[in-house]
């Protein structure tokens, strides 16, 4: 006999606008302190590096390592970068990844994701992704994470889908995935879009969410990060 219980996690997504404030100050530990206080066991990142260049860490590794409990996914293709496209994914100790996988997403805009496979549940991948600012390119986008993670048994989409519309633009996420915004994360002096989402396959429960406001985090990006308790299924067998 089988029997089904569940596993709870919090997932949380912050675009940390290379962590330049909104009062233009580049000030990596305050990010950090934003990111202490999410209590989250997988934070996905965007804008994790800068663009040009050699694409340096807006973050230093060893001050990831110093002000927080969390570890950073190795996923860097250089050595150097934090992420992937400026895409970065911090992890609890005791959360174990079983893989990782970098996306190149199509667009006039070089942009790109990253999947994270982990061993919680019966199988949980998170992808983490910063979209295009052009709709067309957004939805070519999403259309190649559905085709990438065909082969997910559990997935979530978070990141900053660039979406201003509550009812276009993620028409490729409809036939498999439930799309859920917290509330307005842009811009983070005066929110008025809903940028920051996740997006859950069937399986995976959405069970609270919110959008992290304190005064800190008003300041710290141009957006304010997102969070999500979701419930991930697995199986026991049973006498």
């Amino acid at each position: 006999m089988k029997h089904m219980t569940h596993t709870q996690i919090r997932i949380a997504s912050y675009n940390i606008h290379k962590a330049r404030g909104v009062d233009r100050r580049h000030d990596p530990e305050r990010i950090l302190q934003v990111i202490n206080g999410l209590d989250a066991d997988i934070i996905v990142l965007q804008e994790a590096d800068k663009r040009l260049g050699q694409r340096l860490p807006a973050i230093q590794p060893e001050l990831i390592d110093s002000e927080t409990d969390f570890r950073l996914v190795d996923v860097s293709a250089n050595g150097i970068s934090l992420g992937w496209h400026g895409n970065a994914v911090l992890v609890r100790p005791g959360v174990n990844v079983a893989g990782v996988t970098r996306l190149e997403l199509p667009g006039l805009e070089p942009r790109g994701a990253l999947r994270i496979d982990l061993d919680i549940g019966a199988g949980l991948s998170v992808v983490g992704t910063h979209l295009g600012l052009r709709r067309r390119n957004r939805l070519a986008q999403l259309q190649t994470l559905c085709d990438a993670t065909q082969d997910s048994a559990h997935t979530v989409i978070a990141g900053d889908f660039n979406e201003w519309s509550e009812r276009a633009g993620l028409e490729p996420l409809a036939d498999r995935f439930e799309t859920h915004s917290p509330g307005r994360s842009f811009h983070a002096r005066r929110p008025m879009a809903a940028l920051d989402r996740f997006a859950l396959s069937a399986g995976v429960e959405m069970r609270d969410a919110g959008v992290e406001q304190g005064p800190l985090a008003k300041r710290a990006s141009d957006h304010l990060p997102i969070w999500s308790d979701i419930s991930v299924p697995h199986v026991k067998a049973t006498d």
